[in-house]
């Protein structure tokens, strides 16, 4: 087969278990114009006697390497192709019949589109169903294409491919986002929503390991922000406290793994590369005297009027009091970030990458959040009613998302006209669960605890 039409590839490191229904899964497409390579890439299990029943077929094409990487195989498979669109398929993960010719048939028929994906069936180990997950109808729908694509079982034009170079082999973890941000910045995508793969999961997947993910994206969000030439955002952070002498409950001199809790939030405020100024505000003067003894000129320290720290009173006005206090002798800033000091494990990664964020989808507020899977009710007067459908079948319009980290990023005029953090168009960033812990009772403190010592 001298032109295929689809080029499938399957990087492969000990999921001999597996390995055979995903390749079966290829050679029995509705669409046969195909060519399949397949990538071990130095397993110790029984994946390369499987793989000796495959290699004499005309279509097929196997690779036996010393361990690299997905990257650097994904790479490699992209300087073999010669399919017109190039697709990977995960190990351990499996095709639906009629996959390539799904997605092949929305790159043939529209031009201007680079890349597709479709909808997909998570799977447990054993291959029973566990959901279906519907994307957004990315055609009708999406405005913001903050919400990337899978990693896998999504199909390119080979030629873009090539002409971005490839996949960035200075990232070791990869989950698609880099090659997402390279395409949508000049490019049209698109989605068929239509389960058309199998995606399973278990302890080896990549998404398990939550920190590594983020930690990848985050740099890819700094590295995109370089490359796009984009203009720095001057961006200051303001760090509300009530204190004790405005709310018995806010005690940020308490010590946590022998560390003042107000300590934690202001050392990752100050190794942020983005942040400008940082500005302390509280009526505290227990606060204030720490701060400016620990800290110096490093922090700005004011004085907040105990009539902005009242008890269930909106923090917005004393935000937007310190800010117009500060920038009475300096111009002002472009955003301005809200830290909460309950919060002592959101890092100075975290600062950045929503600063970053909001460079690359250019909206007027970022928040962090976590995807919260958990059941919820409304009360209708007769009883209980779940929010969400079907356990089974997931929406993701129907998704809820949660508000962890005690940090949020907005336009310093948004923020200054409206009198919210929230106004206009919301963008987000992800955190780990750690980075997302907040402090709100004893039992909190004493989890704090157990994670600070970890962590030392």
């Amino acid at each position: 087969m001298d032109n295929p039409k689809v080029t499938v590839y399957i990087t492969n490191y000990n999921y001999g278990r597996y390995l055979g229904e995903a390749i079966e899964s290829v050679l029995s497409q509705t669409l046969k114009n195909f060519e399949l390579i397949i990538i071990d890439d130095g397993s110790s299990d029984e994946s390369s006697q499987m793989l000796g029943d495959y290699e004499a077929m005309a279509n097929v094409f196997v690779i036996f390497q010393e361990q690299r990487g997905l990257i650097r195989s994904s790479n490699l498979a992209l300087e073999m192709a010669r399919g017109d669109y190039i697709i990977r398929l995960d190990a351990d993960d499996y095709f639906a019949p009629d996959a390539l010719e799904s997605l092949a048939s929305v790159l043939d028929q529209r031009e201007e589109v680079v890349m597709v994906f479709p909808d997909y069936f998570e799977v447990d180990e054993s291959g029973a169903m566990l959901a279906e997950v519907r994307r957004h109808d990315f055609g009708r729908e999406v405005t913001l294409l903050d919400q990337p694509a899978h990693g896998a079982c999504t199909m390119f034009r080979r030629s873009v491919m090539l002409k971005v170079k490839g996949y960035d082999e200075s990232f070791i973890c990869q989950d698609g986002y880099d090659m997402w941000l390279k395409l949508t910045h000049e490019h049209d995508v698109a989605n068929v929503n239509r389960p058309l793969f199998y995606y399973r999961q278990h302890g080896r997947s990549l998404t398990g390991n939550e920190e590594r993910v983020l930690e990848t994206r985050a740099a890819i969000m700094s590295k995109h922000v370089q490359r796009r030439g984009l203009e720095p955002l001057r961006t200051w952070a303001v760090i509300p406290v009530r204190g004790a002498a405005a709310d018995p409950r806010s005690v940020p001199l308490r010590n946590l793994a022998g560390k003042p809790l107000i300590e934690w939030t202001l050392d990752a405020a100050l190794e942020s590369t983005v942040l400008e100024q940082l500005i302390l505000t509280t009526p505290d003067s227990v606060v204030r005297d720490h701060v400016a003894d620990r800290y110096g000129g490093r922090i700005h320290v004011l004085d907040r009027s105990r009539d902005l720290a009242r008890i269930n009173t909106s923090v917005a006005p004393a935000i937007q009091g310190a800010l117009a206090h500060a920038s009475q002798s300096t111009p002002p800033p472009d955003a301005a970030m809200v830290l909460f000091v309950e919060a002592p494990f959101r890092s100075a990664l975290y600062i950045d990458t929503a600063v970053h964020a909001m460079q690359l989808y250019d909206v007027d507020a970022i928040d962090a959040i976590r995807l919260d899977d958990r059941t919820y009710y409304k009360h209708d007067g007769s009883g209980l009613q779940p929010i969400r459908g079907s356990d089974v079948l997931r929406l993701e319009r129907d998704d809820l998302y949660r508000q962890v980290g005690g940090m949020s990023l907005a336009r310093y005029k948004k923020l200054m006209t409206s009198g919210s953090l929230f106004a206009g168009r919301i963008g987000h960033i992800e955190l780990d669960q750690k980075a997302s812990f907040r402090i709100r009772s004893e039992l909190d403190w004493a989890i704090a605890e157990a994670l600070a010592n970890m962590e030392a």
